[in-house]
């Protein structure tokens, strides 16, 4: 069986098409970026609906098929920025019906920790979601997905960005500060951990507020990951000890920060706990994941025109939902 994913949640979209066996057979992207400032939400939109068709033929070229040689079509369908998702959706609409293919509608976080299981090998781990919008601690428990801890009010990833973007780095930050983090020194910053949850907002208002006294971005960069990360080390590290697990996964994004996984390394090999990351091509959104977890949802289903009229979108779909 094959499945065709469409990914559209923020700033990339992608397609990703992948069998049942874990073969993969494509995965094309193409991420909205801006010199100044962050993601205008329907400017993602429009550059999502600008390059869809291109992304689609590039996929299709690089698996050596056509749409009507994939067996289902997956979109994310929440959680994300709702005029994204709509476009991600209406094109997986479309060709669901043309085509004449079941469509499935996927967690666009749950897709992130499936591909990583399937790419890594592991089998029951603590996951650290680190994407932009989202910062979870998460485990299977109870037959279900369950969030151990997260971030109160802004992803790690936004929390990056939103610094980047005040201080002149534009979007996407991350990699930026990552290389601009290698030349600072350490200035002190708020370091803010309640139980199992985490909370950036007032630390990344605290580094803007030095960037304008002066300090160095180089310094600011090296901090905010050094402080950042700490955070998000010391709950994983603590959800490893409550779930008595001995994997640990980090995916998303943020997951291609070298100190990060320094840090989590260091940990894990502390509490001999085995440690993995999902490959760079794969952290960040990619339709491959969409795809994936659209096989793993396939059980039984076939095209129903109704059905997939009726389908929507859901931006704020949590993962243990």
């Amino acid at each position: 069986m094959r499945c065709l994913g469409i990914e559209s949640t923020a700033h990339t979209f992608g397609i990703g098409i992948i069998e049942d066996t874990g073969k993969i057979l494509a995965n094309v992207k193409d991420m909205y970026k801006t010199e100044k400032g962050g993601i205008i939400p329907l400017e993602a939109k429009k550059h999502h609906e600008r390059i869809k068709e291109e992304i689609l033929e590039k996929a299709l070229k690089e698996a050596k098929l056509k749409v009507e040689d994939v067996d289902i079509i997956s979109f994310s369908q929440g959680p994300g920025l709702a005029p994204c998702l709509v476009a991600g959706k209406n094109f997986a609409k479309e060709l669901a019906l043309k085509y004449k293919k079941p469509l499935i509608g996927v967690n666009h976080l749950i897709a992130h920790l499936e591909i990583g299981k399937i790419l890594t090998k592991a089998k029951d781990p603590v996951f650290i979601l680190a994407t932009g919008a989202n910062t979870q601690i998460i485990a299977f428990e109870g037959n279900k997905y369950r969030i151990f801890g997260e971030a109160l009010s802004i992803g790690i990833g936004n929390a990056l960005d939103k610094f980047g973007r005040d201080i002149g780095l534009g979007f996407p930050s991350g990699p930026k500060i990552e290389e601009l983090a290698k030349k600072g020194k350490y200035v002190e910053l708020a370091y803010v951990v309640k139980g199992m949850d985490v909370e950036f907002s007032g630390i990344i208002t605290q580094a803007i507020n030095l960037a304008k006294k002066g300090v160095s971005k180089e310094d600011l960069c090296f901090s905010l990951q050094e402080t950042l990360f700490a955070m998000l080390t010391e709950v994983s590290e603590r959800a490893l000890a409550h779930t008595e697990k001995k994997e640990l996964l980090l995916i998303g994004g943020v997951a291609a920060n070298k100190r990060l996984i320094q840090m989590l390394s260091i940990t894990c090999k502390d509490r001999k706990v085995k440690f993995s990351v999902v490959p760079v091509e794969y952290s960040g959104d990619q339709g491959l994941m969409v795809a994936w977890q659209g096989i793993l949802q396939s059980k039984n289903v076939k095209f129903d025109k109704k059905k997939i009229e009726e389908i929507d979108i859901k931006p704020n779909w949590r993962i243990d939902d």
